[in-house]
């Protein structure tokens, strides 16, 4: 259980690495979609999204790491805008195991059975990976939300920000990329809902994917109730995160902190990816 719970986290740094890039975005004019103007499409779409405050629900974890295999889990999932995303184990009689905690700030992994703790800002990452990282972007990925990294929200007059064209049943979205990274969001012109985000690292083989899924209602918007986000790396090598939620609500009635005592030990980010790699 621990260690599934915290191969889970290695793959959400991984996706924080890649998805929390920012960088300025400008873009040009574009295409028609259906019977509108790209822009007017994109400023419909924007009008509409859902802008929950929070979310909360069960989420199964389906970790496949292609020749390492995989590992599967079943945790508590709590997010609130702007705040935090929560993720909590507790198979127990309801008594947690395991946390991962995501604010602003900072990334928290707690491993309460054996008393120890990973925490890194979103500052140290940056440092490590000279590249700033964003929050926003993450928050955005979970709550099934186009983006501009960098930015805590869309409203309208950020449709004039994305190149737009017609994909098939699909409109593409195209924020102008950054020298190193580039992003692409696939709307159902239908629908009117995000079905999929792609975000790569210019000039490698390295890209991520969020599919979206099994869209039902939560508070009078659709909320995808299955999410796939997949990494592929060199070599033709692909890991893949599968999650499926139930039990959604929005309430925001929930503490948004965790305090740890003294009896837990703090481990650097490094050693707890030495300790994965051994296993």
């Amino acid at each position: 259980m621990r260690k599934s719970f915290f191969h889970c986290v290695c793959l959400t740094v991984a996706v924080i690495m890649m998805a929390a890039c920012s960088s300025s975005r400008h873009a040009g004019k574009s295409s028609m979609i259906g019977n509108l103007e790209g822009e007017e499409y994109l400023e419909k779409f924007i009008e509409h999204a859902p802008r929950w405050k929070a979310v909360t629900g069960k989420v199964a974890f389906n970790l496949n790491m292609g020749s390492k295999g995989s590992a599967s889990l079943s945790a508590n999932v709590r997010m609130k805008r702007g705040e935090v995303i929560q993720l909590s184990v507790a198979p127990f009689l309801g008594i947690e195991v395991a946390r991962m905690e995501i604010t602003p700030d900072r990334i928290l992994a707690v491993d309460r059975l054996h008393r120890r703790y990973v925490e890194i800002s979103f500052e140290t990452l940056s440092g490590m990976l000279h590249a700033e990282l964003d929050f926003n972007a993450l928050q955005a990925l979970f709550f099934n939300e186009v983006f501009l990294p960098g930015e805590e929200s869309l409203d309208v007059a950020d449709a004039g920000r994305f190149r737009i064209s017609s994909e098939g049943t699909q409109a593409l979205l195209v924020p102008e990329s950054s020298k190193a990274w580039s992003y692409q969001f696939f709307t159902g012109t239908e629908s009117g809902l995000l079905e999929r985000t792609r975000l790569a690292m210019e000039g490698t083989a390295y890209a991520m994917e969020w599919d979206y899924s099994d869209f039902s209602e939560l508070d009078g918007k659709l909320f995808p109730r299955h999410i796939l986000a997949s990494v592929e790396g060199t070599g033709g090598k692909t890991y893949s995160l599968d999650m499926r939620f139930s039990r959604m609500s929005t309430d925001a009635g929930w503490n948004t902190s965790v305090e740890l005592s003294s009896k837990y030990q703090r481990m650097e980010l490094q050693d707890l990816l030495d300790l994965l790699l051994k296993q």
